[in-house]
């Protein structure tokens, strides 16, 4: 395994975090790679773009009257502040539904003000709440499009997760049938299959002409929707929406336990990176490395990324003791 970051405290290097890269263009080339570009590993909410072309594919989006916030929303994992409950109640309105056919869990917002807000009121919070709520609310309208049940809408035998599963498959060109099926923290299942060729599928999804016109053309509008609302797809202070705003080649999505994907739309690109103890700080100063080793991130837009690239770690009194930092070379394949 190869380290990719390390924390040092004062002098002493004092903690490692291994790691995974594969970095693929639309017709299926390793350009670079770090680790085991083959590691299989659960893409999480990575695939939650993926997962959107099923929404657009249902005929939903037309029959609903549904727009690219809603579309970005469907991508989210969202912080739960009050522009994404309120999305959610939108997008669920539109087909006539309500939050209360959500079974995607329960809990405070990530977006600590407001949890800390929910908690001072002495407010609970609800499924919508839920950092999964947008995805499901796409799995929702997509059963409701497709006159199809809406209490069992996560189970893995249900159609609306197996199209899924066949979706990810068809733009990874990987056979579903080797796709290994877990359950996510939200309840739904949950897809792992090798890091190079997830981000193959990522790659494609950047240059849609590769997915054949129709494909391509809902690729393209959900890449744009995520581009055009990237605070409803993540939120406040999140690497994903500061990403997006700053590059509009990019489309990026973060997964949990360590996963980020990152298309680059100039280049045909797509980028997997998987963090072998699921650190979430250490995976995002590696996407930020990661860019800057590929001349996307300039050494002067640097400094616009340096807490997420070279965070500080601090003690209870909020003084500098150490530092994260990502120490590895991109191999070219």
């Amino acid at each position: 395994m190869e380290v990719l970051v390390n924390t040092y405290r004062g002098p002493l290097q004092d903690m490692m975090h291994t790691g995974h890269i594969a970095v693929v263009d639309y017709t299926g080339k390793l350009l670079y790679s770090c680790g085991d570009p083959e590691r299989v590993c659960y893409a999480r909410s990575s695939a939650k773009p993926m997962q959107a072309m099923c929404v657009l594919e249902s005929g939903a989006v037309e029959k609903y009257g549904l727009d690219d916030q809603d579309i970005a929303l469907f991508c989210a994992s969202h912080n739960g502040e009050p522009m994404h409950v309120q999305a959610v109640r939108r997008a669920l309105g539109k087909a006539g539904l309500t939050e209360s056919v959500l079974q995607c869990g329960i809990h405070y917002p990530l977006y600590e003000p407001e949890a800390d807000r929910m908690k001072a009121a002495g407010e609970s919070p609800s499924q919508i709440h839920c950092n999964c709520s947008g995805k499901h609310s796409g799995m929702l309208v997509t059963a409701a499009a497709m006159g199809e049940d809406l209490n069992t809408y996560y189970k893995p035998e249900h159609p609306v997760q197996q199209r899924i599963l066949h979706m990810i498959g068809e733009i990874c060109e990987y056979d579903p049938g080797k796709i290994i099926m877990g359950t996510d923290g939200c309840g739904v299942p949950v897809h792992a299959l090798p890091l190079r060729q997830f981000a193959y599928g990522i790659a494609r999804m950047a240059h849609p002409e590769s997915l054949g016109e129709k494909m391509g053309a809902e690729a393209a509008r959900i890449t744009a929707a995520m581009g055009k609302y990237p605070l409803i797809m993540s939120g406040t202070g999140r690497i994903d929406a500061q990403l997006m705003e700053k590059y509009d080649r990019l489309f990026c999505k973060s997964g949990a336990d360590g996963y980020y994907i990152v298309g680059d739309k100039k280049e045909g690109i797509g980028i997997a990176v998987k963090i072998d103890s699921g650190n979430g700080q250490a995976r995002n100063a590696v996407v930020v490395e990661v860019l800057r080793q590929l001349g996307i991130i300039s050494q002067e837009d640097l400094a616009e990324f340096a807490d997420t690239h070279t965070p500080k770690m601090r003690n209870h009194k909020q003084e500098e003791v150490g530092s994260m930092r990502p120490e590895f070379t991109l191999h070219k394949a």
